[in-house]
Parts: C-alpha cells; structure tokens; sequence
C-alpha cells in the first residue's frame, strides 16, 4: 500500500472523488503520467544504516523531481517486503512531504528532501528487517497528476555488531604462543539483547609498537555463541585486534587494540 503524507491526501481529494474506493485510487496511481522521473536518489548520504537495540538516528533522502508541468508536491520514503502491497516495514510511520525547491534554471526541475527520526527500539522489532529496503518516491505535478515509482533506489539496515578482543598472557616471551580470545555479537531487535554470531570470518590483525598500521595475519570463524579463539606466535611488541567486516544485514565492528609486551 502507497502510504501520501495528510498534505498530500488533501491535493488528491480534489481530483477523486470521495466515493472511489481504495482499489480504483491504486489504480489512479498506476495509471498517473509518465512524463515526471525522478533522479540522484541518495539516503542517509550514501552510507548504511546500522542500527542497535536504542539507536535513534536521523535519517535524510535526497532526490530531483522533474516534470514539464511543474512539480507541485514531493515525498519518499522507505520500505521493505515483496512490494508495497505486502510491505511488513515502512520508514517513516507517517510519511511526510519533501521539502522541494524549484530550479532557477528550469521550473520543471525541483529539487527535494526530507528528514525523519528512526528509534530502533520503536521502529525495528523484527530482525528480518534488516537488509534491503527500498525507496519509494512519488510526485504530483501542477495539473494535479500522480506518478509514484516503488523502487528509485535501495538502502542497507543493518544491525549492529560488537566484537571484543583479549590476547594472553602479558607479557610473552619472544617465540612462545599468544592466544587470542573474543566474541562477536550483534543487536537481536526481537529480544532487545546482544546475541552470539556464529559462522562468520573475523580477521586477526596485528600492529607494531610505533606504527599505525594494521596487517591482518589470518581469517577465523566465530564459533558457538559467537565465540573466537586462535593462537599466533609472539615476534615483537604491538597490538592485537580482531575485525569483522560485517554481512548484507550485519555492520562492521572492530575491537580496541590489546597491547602485548614481547620479552
């Protein structure tokens, strides 16, 4: 179901009447011009979004509208299922309209945004609801025609993740083993807890005293609960880290360095 935002449904009340019932509005929407398209869809700049159990983030879409009768109104907003009909998640709840500005070059080009607050904890009850979401847009134009595209581009939502590191003993003599302990876990939206991930690659990386860079000396994969473990053998003072580089619903974590002092 496409979801208008309250200033939105007062424009098409003036072109439907109030006896149309919502399967003939759907219809109207399909049925709207072709002539307005929508460009440079950008949300939350580009970048994933990662979300823990409490995370409370501002979210920003940006998009150019254009069509040759002028733009009247704007809006986008998320959403996630097999297609609007069916969608289980839409952000925001109440969708409103973008902020648009007309170009000084051409009045049938507007330029759009809009901003809204997305609470983990409220919004994100489900862990299948991390992954892809899609971005629906849709326009009415001056002559009070609709044109909506479900899909103008997609966002990862991911859940967060934590990895945690320990390297023993301290301090270690040149040549002996090292261990390195840790556990990956990640925000469970269901249960409102952090939870093991298992069966992922974790790199082992390792710095030297003095330099800012890290190598990674070889690939592990959690265990039980999330559970790492491996062993290295002790060369020279420096830190130890372990680095997940995160999945399609997952994000990155990367734990604080673990100094080792090599006698």
């Amino acid at each position: 179901m496409r979801i208008r935002p309250a200033t939105a449904a007062i424009f098409l009340a003036t072109a439907l009447s109030a006896t149309v019932t919502p399967a003939t509005a759907q219809a109207a929407d399909r049925a709207a011009s072709s002539d307005t398209t929508f460009s440079k869809v950008v949300v939350n700049a580009g970048e994933d979004v990662v979300l823990g159990l409490t995370t409370r983030k501002t979210i920003t879409i940006t998009w150019t509208v254009k069509d040759p009768d002028g733009v009247a109104a704007s809006w986008a907003y998320l959403w996630h299922g097999p297609n609007t009909d069916d969608a289980d998640g839409i952000l925001p709840a109440y969708p409103p309209a973008g902020k648009c500005t007309v170009s000084s070059t051409d009045r049938t080009t507007s330029t759009c945004k809009v901003s809204f607050a997305v609470d983990a904890a409220r919004d994100l009850d489900d862990n299948d609801l991390a992954g892809t979401w899609k971005v629906l847009a849709e326009a009415q134009d001056a002559n009070d025609d609709w044109t909506a595209v479900d899909v103008v581009t997609t966002v990862r939502i991911k859940r967060y993740a934590k990895v945690t590191v320990n390297a023993s003993p301290e301090p270690v003599k040149r040549g002996r083993s090292i261990t390195v302990t840790g556990k990956l876990t990640r925000a469970n939206w269901e249960s409102g807890t952090y939870t093991g991930y298992e069966g992922r690659p974790v790199q082992l990386q390792f710095r030297k005293k003095g330099s800012t860079t890290y190598t990674t000396l070889k690939t592990i994969t959690s265990g039980s609960k999330g559970a790492l473990k491996t062993t290295t053998k002790a060369g020279t003072d420096g830190y130890f880290r372990l680095r997940f580089i995160g999945t399609t619903t997952t994000g990155p974590a990367t734990a604080a360095g673990d100094f080792v002092d090599v006698r």
